[in-house]
């Protein structure tokens, strides 16, 4: 199953596995008056977001979490506050990310034909050849996490998935790194079950392609998460920008290599390939879907000390028909994990994980 298709439910899976793809959800408004443009339909919005192909840019996103989570050293790209990232496009495909994590950096690169991660923490750099077929590696591809970065592609998961679950509105213009544009909105319908209030897009009158989105929760009045550009130039960038050529000393693998290496070091991160992996479990549809999994037993009873203890810190025991286990919260998602080793997760109330893990093979 296309991971794309889960991205709304294993977004709250990445929260415990430490993941920065929920990190990545958002953005500060842009300053300045909104923009007088002219009248636009909701609906042709949607498709300029569904079917934008942006050109060559180079820009500066900003993201703003605002999930309630205190600074945890383990995660520090959970924690509230703003971070920032760099990302440049060809226009054609090849494209870098700068993802700064504290006193490191993660540079991705995709040449066209290989992409490049490179950590500068521990000199590691993952390679990810383009398959024979000529298509691209899979959803787990060293670039996942800069694409996460990248607004216009958020949206058009976002959009994708929820729209036909959605009352879609306009509401007014917005300027967005000094440019104008519209704020498209998707309401989830009255029938979903779900966290999330609105979803606002801004959409780039001219360019058509979305700059800034910001998610809202029941019961606030802040975005609970943003990511969006605070900075964007438009046009061909320099070439080099996507080449790669691996640092002296570093040490290179492949995707597959690293992610059997890094399960047998954290076993806790069995959970987020878990619920990521090829073929997660998915149930309903729309704004409440919850993806789940079951956690391999010798993973369960490998998970360090440490790592359980930051587990309990952030979680609640509960019980009910299906079992025990212990629940996780944040403002836009909500992971339920078994004692027996099954996890759902999802932009839901924690009622809606406990009526559906019974179903969890």
């Amino acid at each position: 199953m296309n991971n794309r298709k889960v991205t709304l439910a294993a977004a709250a899976a990445g929260v415990v596995a430490g993941a920065a793809g929920l990190g990545l959800l958002a953005m500060p408004a842009g300053a300045g008056q909104p923009p007088t443009l002219p009248d636009v339909s909701a609906e042709s919005l949607v498709e300029q977001v569904l079917t934008s192909e942006p050109g060559a840019f180079g820009g500066t996103v900003q993201v703003d979490n605002k999930l309630g989570l205190p600074s945890i050293a383990e995660i520090p790209q959970l924690a509230d506050g703003k971070h920032s990232a760099r990302i440049w496009t060809d226009g054609n495909g090849r494209f870098r990310a700068a993802l700064p994590n504290g006193q490191s950096e993660q540079t991705v690169v995709h040449d066209g034909k290989t992409t490049w991660s490179w950590n500068s923490a521990d000199n590691e750099v993952t390679k990810a050849e383009r398959k024979p077929d000529g298509s691209k590696p899979d959803e787990r591809k060293p670039d996942a996490k800069a694409e996460a970065a990248n607004p216009a592609e958020a949206a058009k998961q976002v959009v994708g998935l929820t729209k036909e679950f959605s009352d879609i509105s306009v509401d007014g213009t917005a300027r967005v790194a000094n440019r104008a544009a519209y704020e498209l909105v998707l309401t989830p319908k009255a029938s979903e079950k779900t966290l999330i209030r609105e979803v606002r897009i801004a959409v780039d009158s001219e360019l058509k392609m979305p700059l800034r989105v910001a998610v809202l929760t029941n019961g606030t009045s802040e975005p609970a998460g943003m990511v969006g550009f605070s900075e964007i130039n438009v046009g061909p960038q320099d070439p080099k920008l996507f080449e790669f050529t691996p640092p002296a000393q570093a040490k290179v693998t492949t995707p597959e290599a690293k992610e059997e290496r890094d399960r047998d070091r954290s076993p806790e991160l069995g959970l987020e390939q878990a619920l990521q992996g090829e073929n997660p479990q998915v149930f309903g549809t729309g704004w409440d879907t919850v993806v789940g999994a079951r956690i391999p037993a010798e993973a369960m009873s490998q998970v360090p000390a440490e790592a359980q203890g930051l587990v309990d810190r952030f979680t609640k025991k509960v019980s009910g028909s299906w079992g025990s286990g212990k629940v996780f919260t944040t403002k836009v998602a909500t992971v339920l994990i078994a004692d027996d080793g099954r996890v759902v997760a999802g932009a839901v109330p924690e009622q809606v994980l406990f009526d559906t893990i019974g179903q969890v093979k």
